[in-house]
């Protein structure tokens, strides 16, 4: 069977050939960033997603990722995005009626504002927090653009993270409590670094460990990447409201490709993502770090079982504390999901009680 190499949605029957044991199964994860979608003849809402989260790992709380998904038909612009929110509001209580399995899934979520709105995103932000049922946590801006069209540009504007109406929307974000989830590619990550300091006390959070790109105009190239990358990422950790979700690299990576009959195992996916994440690591420090699944994207190379098995490789060598945060509690801190870690930890209490 061919490789599922991402040009087309996830062939779950390929992954099916690999299952493995799975690593720590009891160690809590909050998966801080996922999807749910129709496209592209692929379906991956609630009973997929709690598929994945029953494949053995200890999967407490998720956290949804704006996808634009299920946006409304009609009605103003700035506010079709509101059809997103009520939707992941419907899939969670899905998962709390407990058919689809034990694991709970899109505790909170971070939705899609315009911020190039200004100051006037408040009322639009106020809506989606009550549409959400109060899972509404933040928003996130995809601001990838580079000047060779080889690379697949997320927006038509350069330089969008520090446009001045962005700014002025990011002030909301931070006076309301909110957090804004940043994605965007290597070569701007100086961007991030200056909105970090004009909004100190904005909770921002660095999507997939900053995006570096090793295709187009960089193939040939990793080890220049690398070394530019990580001495942005090094830079960016500096801030300390920032932090950074570690995944999403299976895209770039340039051994992985052709046709093989079984999809990869969690030892050659965590060779292929050390460097990267423990850079991301070493910099930021377990307590600003948190391991993604990014699904289903990411399933068009690994399954779920293998993903969280591979990020456990990675941090085997970590103390049960940098795994508490990694794997649960800087996502927690990030999302404002103490409330869940609260839960877990009164678990064995509740089980030696009479």
């Amino acid at each position: 069977m061919a490789a599922n190499t991402g040009q087309t949605g996830p062939d779950d029957i390929w992954l099916a050939t690999l299952q493995e044991e799975v690593l720590e199964p009891a160690l809590p994860i909050i998966d801080p960033h996922h999807h749910l979608w129709v496209r592209s003849g692929y379906t991956y809402l609630m009973p997929e997603l709690a598929a994945d989260l029953e494949s053995g790992h200890n999967i407490i709380a998720t956290v949804f990722a704006e996808c634009h998904s299920m946006y409304r038909k009609e009605g103003p612009k700035a506010e079709r995005s509101l059809g997103e929110t009520e939707f992941v509001r419907g899939q969670a209580a899905m998962s709390a009626s407990g058919t689809f399995g034990r694991a709970g899934a899109c505790d909170v979520m971070f939705g899609n504002v315009d911020l190039t709105l200004g100051s006037a995103v408040e009322p639009i932000i106020e809506q989606h927090i009550a549409a959400s049922g109060g899972r509404f946590r933040g928003v996130r801006i995809s601001s990838g653009w580079h000047a060779d069209e080889k690379v697949g540009n997320v927006t038509e504007q350069p330089n969008l993270l520090i446009d001045p109406r962005v700014s002025e929307a990011a002030a909301v974000l931070s006076r309301m409590g909110l957090s804004l989830d940043c994605w965007l590619y290597h070569p701007q990550l100086d961007e991030v670094a200056q909105l970090a300091d004009a909004h100190p006390a904005l909770t921002i959070i660095l999507n997939h460990v900053g995006s570096p790109i090793l295709g187009g105009p960089y193939r040939g190239k990793s080890e220049e990447v690398f070394k530019d990358w990580k001495a942005a990422i090094i830079q960016i950790s500096r801030r300390q409201n920032v932090f950074v979700k570690l995944g999403a690299l299976p895209i770039r990576m340039p051994n992985f490709g052709g046709d093989r009959s079984v999809p990869p195992g969690s030892e050659e996916v965590a060779a292929a993502w050390r460097p990267w994440m423990e850079t991301c690591i070493e910099a930021f420090g377990p307590a600003r770090s948190m391991y993604e699944s990014n699904f289903p994207v990411q399933k068009r190379w690994c399954s779920y079982q293998v993903c969280w098995n591979a990020f456990k490789r990675i941090s085997a060598s970590a103390s049960a504390s940098e795994k508490a945060d990694l794997f649960a509690g800087a996502a927690a801190r990030a999302y404002r999901l103490e409330n869940v870690l609260k839960q877990v930890h009164r678990a064995p209490e509740r089980m030696n009680s009479p």
